[in-house]
């Protein structure tokens, strides 16, 4: 394997069993710029690929032991293909080889004897179109997570929340495993807004949705502004006991956050109250009652002093931090 020392170029793998035909492709392309890194058979080259990572594969299709074709094919399933055209070089014009090239995932093709100028076109323009298709992707993947995320608070936004609870309510249900949600609010939001101004009152939702998502660390859980000054916790496979945990320690943190609130009627600091419920999803009923349920027991949790955590049962039952 050989390799140029300037990172900054396309780089382009040369598969070919044959040295004199490495050695033209490497001349012509380094003078075209490109960085060049060459495989002499096809187990070489997916070796390399997996490490690379190249913008382009430049593979001869007839090749000893694995051919070009069966190369192709195996590299489908790396990492990083998706994004790397593969263009078959070949002696065989006809269409049954055509076809299989495009078949075993080659993107374009260029027969031999190489012609030099179609080479080059072919191998431009495929890293753009590659390049291109990349920037598409992230645009597209970044628009979409501004589609889902609270402006604000930068935690899931309500439509993310909703799409969400969906998802993991009927995975819970095929799985049979438990789901839970709580619901929380800060106590005397109103208040504090009307003592502090607008300006306090988001800095304010800002830490309470970082002292949230703290909470909620793992990478299945999703924390969402549902509305206001409320908040949403999606837990899934996390019975009772996990979910009266997480509760606790959501509202132990937003205590400790310290935030002054001179005109609540519960601390002399921001406080919040929260509400959860857990069950095993039915395919046979909806999120919705679920979602009425935290919401009643958050009801629950505020009627009964604030600053605590209220779990929704037939034995229902609310904790205090105070």
């Amino acid at each position: 394997m050989k390799t140029t020392l300037l990172e900054n170029q396309s780089i382009v793998l040369i598969v070919d069993d044959e040295r004199f035909i490495r050695m033209q492709l490497r001349f012509f392309l380094e003078q075209e710029g490109y960085r060049i890194v060459e495989a002499e058979n096809g187990r070489e080259a997916l070796a390399i690929f997996d490490q690379l990572h190249p913008d382009i594969v430049l593979l001869d299709a007839m090749m000893p032991d694995m051919d070009g074709f069966e190369c192709c094919t195996q590299l489908q399933p790396l990492d990083g293909i998706k994004h790397t055209p593969v263009l078959m070089i070949t002696g065989l014009g006809d269409q049954n080889s055509v076809d299989h090239a495009f078949a075993a995932g080659a993107i374009d093709y260029v027969t031999k004897p190489i012609h030099w100028p179609v080479l080059r076109q072919r191998v431009k323009r495929l890293i753009q179109q590659s390049q291109l298709q990349q920037k598409l992707e992230t645009a597209n993947q970044e628009l979409q997570r501004l589609v889902t995320i609270d402006e604000l608070t930068q935690v899931a936004n309500r439509r993310r929340f909703e799409e969400y609870l969906s998802q993991e309510w009927r995975r819970m249900a095929r799985e049979r495993q438990p789901l839970s949600l709580i619901l929380c609010d800060v106590d005397y939001f109103k208040s504090y807004n009307d003592t502090y101004g607008h300006r306090a009152g988001d800095r304010c939702l800002q830490e309470v949705a970082k002292a949230i998502q703290n909470a909620a660390r793992r990478s299945v859980d999703l924390v969402a502004r549902y509305g206001g000054e409320e908040f949403a916790v999606i837990l899934p496979n996390t019975d009772v006991q996990g979910a009266a945990y997480v509760a606790e320690t959501i509202c132990f943190a937003v205590r400790t956050l310290a935030i002054p609130h001179r005109n609540s009627q519960v601390s002399s600091y921001v406080t919040l109250s929260a509400g959860f419920i857990t069950q095993i999803p039915a395919h046979s009923l909806d999120f919705e009652g679920m979602i009425t349920a935290a919401d009643q027991a958050l009801y629950q949790a505020k009627a009964g002093g604030r600053d605590r955590f209220h779990h929704y049962s037939h034995q229902s039952h609310t904790v205090s931090l105070g």
